[in-house]
């Protein structure tokens, strides 16, 4: 079987995790009889500087054809973020209707959380984000720039279908894991939209009678993911509450370096998108020393996507062994003084 990825690595660290874990996928391919053919796509800020945009005009067209897309990073010290944003990454999570975001937070064993009294293992779950639509859906805009009575309105958009299906994917995922499930809204505040997220969690449910469900208020979960992330198996939320709570998620698991996520359409009509969440880093460009775990386990995600499950677990198992080993290469944001190649070499060395 052969596999054609799209591989836009993006800006800041991007390109360099990318082009250190394509190594690490070719191996892992080989060793279970498929190819790997990854396509590379120089889209990103610095060709917004040069040229205009961020991508082509048919950049769309010219990924649809292929199997998945591998991003590395967007984002750029010298061009605003909504900029960098509304220009390459959301056109594609909502020109190719990926609309779950799948994003695990796990403790690997070998890791510190900031959390006092958590070792590995004690926190696993993941995140279920809307991604197409909700406080994200580009409804507005201003009038009366520059004077006294200027105004801005951002308009959220929640549908029966965008709601309905985000909430069925994690009720689904609920069911094969641990059988409990955490709806996150604001409805004591938006008493139409988040309401509305309620009113379809509860029907959904209703499908569901093995899942637990557990409601909390975005602020009540931001409190909980620190005081009681045990706790806390699959987590359904809108585009802005998950957007901020993965975050969360990734930093008490022992570092943006290690969280990956899938930005997937569940019709599979067009390719999905597997990306780190660490963002671009300016910080540490071209220093060597960008941790690539995340890009790695985007990677196993998108193998376990693609259908080659085996692989996968395989990766899964060589990060994790990894981050077990005391003795193992680490990067700087895991305490380490190790550089990205040599995270890469040990990982291919595990496989």
């Amino acid at each position: 079987m052969a596999y054609e990825i799209a591989s836009i690595p993006g800006d800041g660290i991007g390109p360099e995790v990318v082009d250190a874990a394509r190594p690490v996928f070719e191996d892992v391919a080989e060793q279970h009889g498929f190819e790997l053919s990854l396509t590379r796509y120089d889209w990103g800020t610095e060709r917004h500087l040069e040229e205009g945009a961020m991508m082509p005009d048919d950049g769309l067209e010219e990924l649809e054809g292929y199997d998945a897309i591998l991003l590395g990073a967007v984002g750029h010290p010298d061009v605003p973020d909504h900029v960098t944003l509304n220009n390459l990454l959301l056109p594609i999570r909502k020109g190719f209707d990926q609309s779950i975001c799948k994003r695990p937070a796990i403790l690997f064993d070998g890791v510190e959380s900031p959390l006092e009294g958590y070792d590995g293992g004690d926190i696993e779950f993941v995140v279920y984000r809307e991604n197409t639509e909700g406080e994200y859906a580009n409804m507005g805009g201003q009038e009366h720039p520059g004077h006294d009575h200027e105004v801005a309105i951002q308009s959220a958009v929640f549908t029966r279908t965008g709601t309905e299906r985000i909430v069925r994917a994690a009720f689904d995922a609920a069911a094969e894991r641990e059988g409990h499930l955490t709806s996150i809204t604001k409805s004591n505040a938006q008493a139409h939209s988040m309401v509305f997220w309620d009113q379809i969690v509860e029907e959904v449910s209703e499908e569901y009678p093995e899942v637990t469900v557990e409601r909390l208020l975005v602020d009540a979960a931001s409190m909980d993911f620190i005081r009681r992330p045990e706790e806390f198996d699959v987590v359904v939320a809108s585009n802005l509450f998950g957007d901020i709570l993965t975050d969360i998620g990734a930093i008490i698991t022992g570092s943006m370096g290690l969280a990956p996520s899938a930005n997937i359409d569940p019709s599979r009509t067009y390719p999905s998108m597997f990306e780190p969440v660490h963002g671009s880093a300016p910080d540490i460009i071209g220093e060597g020393v960008a941790n690539p775990i995340a890009t790695v386990l985007s990677g196993a995600m998108m193998a376990d996507y693609l259908g080659e499950e085996a692989a996968s677990d395989d990766l899964w198992d060589a990060v994790t062994d990894q981050l077990a080993d005391a003795d193992a290469p680490r990067t700087p944001d895991l305490g380490g003084s190790s550089g990205t190649e040599d995270v890469v070499e040990d990982l291919r060395s595990r496989l």
